[in-house]
């Protein structure tokens, strides 16, 4: 899984330059996490890391470009993603 969320930091990263690699790790980190909770709470069976990977992949086409507007509006996030 390390080399696939190396791979998909560097994707936000292409897709949203405003982010650093540090914030870029930390978002692909929270998605990552966030999807896999949310679907063992659903009820569903862990498919692999194949499934976590494509979907986050998707987001990142939808949203990278803008994720970084998300953190502001969002407390479970911001405090992981304001500027030190």
């Amino acid at each position: 899984m390390k080399e696939v969320i190396e791979q998909l930091i560097i994707e936000l990263r292409e897709k949203n330059p405003e982010l650093s690699e540090d914030k870029a790790r930390t978002w692909i980190e929270l998605l990552v996490s966030d999807f896999e909770s949310s679907y063992a709470k659903a009820g569903y069976d862990y498919q692999g890391t194949a499934v976590v990977e494509k979907v986050v992949r998707q987001w990142i086409e939808s949203y990278g470009d803008k994720i970084h507007e998300f953190a502001g509006n969002n407390p479970k996030y911001a405090h992981l993603l304001h500027d030190s």
